[in-house]
């Protein structure tokens, strides 16, 4: 027969194994995670970065050299806007630049050409201007569907007291007084026969009226540097779709007197 003593140790010994098995497991949930668990598991939890931000973030080359341009276009631009109000480092000379900024205005160069034309006699003349007449139509057709597409803004700097504007004058890039000086420039120069130091001045003349351009606040300096290298080679343009009495005897007529 058992003893008192050794059934209570039996009871006591398997009451008490069940509540200490449950004690280390609520202390002992598992192994701890390694570095590399732990990070795996934080990879797999955060949320990959849109596509635009990863661009962002490893910019291209190209990106990067394109926007180091443009910022280096901004800031030459408004160091080199002199003449953009009075009180700039040149006021003085902004009067002087508007005259300058006229001289290469379309609407003198078109009506100046037209009345050439009502006023020539001679066939010859009369070919020569009625291409140029084209020349500059195309320039003031060509330059605004570029603006448009580009929709560049003039320069912060920039005064609106331009003269006669339309709606794409708003926008910066290319800049026409610059087109057009190189074009006019190019085709007097094929067209024309002049002496030296004339030759000399019509190549300073377009030059000026591009500087000008970026003095005055109206563009910057990219806006002209692309519409003197527009201009050029839009004068080939016109060279090839040359109209002559041959191929357009109804222009020639119309002029005629």
């Amino acid at each position: 027969m058992p003893s008192p003593r050794s059934s209570r140790e039996r009871r006591a010994g398997s009451s008490g194994r069940p509540e200490f098995l449950s004690l280390v497991s609520q202390r002992s949930p598992g192994p701890p995670d390694s570095p590399s668990r732990r990070k795996e598991s934080g990879s797999s939890a955060a949320a990959p970065l849109p596509e635009e931000d990863c661009m962002k973030l490893n910019p291209s080359f190209l990106g990067i050299a394109l926007s180091s341009l443009l910022a280096i276009d901004l800031w030459a631009s408004k160091r080199l806007g002199v003449c953009a109000g009075e009180g700039s480092a040149w006021g003085s000379a902004r009067p002087l630049m508007k005259v300058i900024e006229v001289s290469g205005h379309g609407i003198p160069w078109l009506l100046g050409t037209i009345y050439g034309l009502y006023q020539s006699d001679s066939l010859a003349a009369r070919e020569v201007l009625l291409n140029l007449l084209f020349a500059l139509l195309l320039d003031l057709v060509l330059v605004a569907v570029v603006k448009g597409l580009v929709r560049r803004r003039r320069p912060t700097h920039n005064k609106m007291d331009m003269f006669v504007t339309i709606s794409v004058d708003k926008y910066s890039f290319p800049s026409g007084h610059a087109t057009r000086a190189a074009l006019v420039c190019r085709f007097v120069l094929h067209h024309l026969v002049l002496a030296v130091p004339l030759r000399v001045l019509i190549v300073l003349w377009a030059l000026i009226v591009g500087v000008s351009r970026v003095m005055l606040g109206r563009h910057n300096v990219t806006d002209v540097l692309c519409g003197l290298l527009l201009g050029y080679a839009l004068y080939s343009v016109v060279e090839y779709c040359w109209l002559s009495p041959l191929r357009t005897p109804a222009l020639f007529a119309l002029w005629s007197h």
